[in-house]
């Protein structure tokens, strides 16, 4: 498990190219036959990927929790934008499809993902952050039929923003959050933007209450996404290529442009669960 250390907003204005992507930018996340996880120090998230391919993936706390097991103080969000897995938590089997998701409890002992077919291998995204609550465990489903331990994404959490004109005509799916999937803090969801639009979360916002993680994929290998980062009044971009994350601190705006459509992937943990939390920044304020 890599350990990525909290920033100051003084010091971030500072940093050269080479430094942000140290810092903020996730690479090499879905490595085949391996569990990657990052822990950040800023709201103590995890996040990580298991892309398992020719052999089941246990999720193991290792040294750096100092727990007996991963979920001993924790919670996990997971999103597969890879093809249909399973995952098996404490001996109960899960089939996860394509943009399909699962919310996993504290105290969860025994975390297995597997691929159904190697050729075209599961690809779990994570992320994990501290909990003080056993909520249930669920399979999240964009779409079909609730069923014991499974949770469809209702109609009013699949929003549809922005315009063509405006280049950022999208649609919000929120997997995990109130009243749908309780959690502690964690709430993850999917933003996919519709062909001709680039921008993601335009007019920019921060949320001083919590911070985020974006996980952008579905972008063309000629392609690419430029996040915008940093205070309001000091931007900073990184250069983002196809299934590489980047961390957010609370005090940093997070937006993206890129030269080609994409989907992207957010999570959040922190001080306050309202998604509607956030303290936008007008455009002609933006430096």
């Amino acid at each position: 498990m890599e350990l990525r250390t909290a920033v100051s907003p003084r010091d971030v204005k500072h940093y050269t190219t080479e430094r942000l992507r140290e810092e903020f930018l996730i690479e090499n996340l879905f490595t085949p036959d391996e569990i990657k996880l990052v822990y950040s120090h800023i709201d103590r998230i995890i996040t990580g990927a298991a892309t398992p391919v020719g052999k089941e993936l246990y999720l193991t706390a290792g040294e750096e929790l100092r727990a007996e097991y991963f979920l001993q103080r924790r919670e996990l969000g997971i999103i597969n934008i890879g093809g249909t897995g399973t995952i098996t938590i404490d001996g109960r089997v899960y089939e996860v499809d394509h943009k399909e998701g699962m919310y996993i409890g504290k105290g969860k002992k025994e975390i297995r993902f597997s691929s159904n077919d190697s050729s075209k291998p599961a690809k779990f995204y994570l992320n994990s952050a501290p909990a003080h609550k056993t909520y249930p465990t669920v399979l999240i489903k964009p779409e079909g039929t609730p069923a014991e331990d499974v949770v469809i994404v209702k109609a009013e959490n699949k929003v549809e923003l922005g315009t063509l004109e405006e280049s950022n005509h999208r649609t919000i799916c929120k997997y995990i959050l109130p009243g749908q999937v309780e959690s502690c803090q964690l709430e993850m969801g999917m933003t996919k933007l519709e062909p001709g639009s680039v921008w993601n979360t335009m007019p920019c916002h921060t949320h001083d209450r919590r911070m985020e993680v974006y996980l952008y994929f579905d972008i063309p290998e000629d392609a690419f996404v430029m996040h915008y980062m940093g205070e309001p009044t000091e931007t900073r971009h990184i250069v983002m290529r196809n299934e590489e994350a980047v961390i957010s601190p609370s005090w940093s705006i997070h937006s993206g442009c890129g030269s080609r459509a994409y989907t992207f992937i957010w999570g959040m943990v922190g001080e306050n669960q309202d998604f509607d939390d956030m303290d936008g920044i007008d455009n002609k304020n933006l430096k």
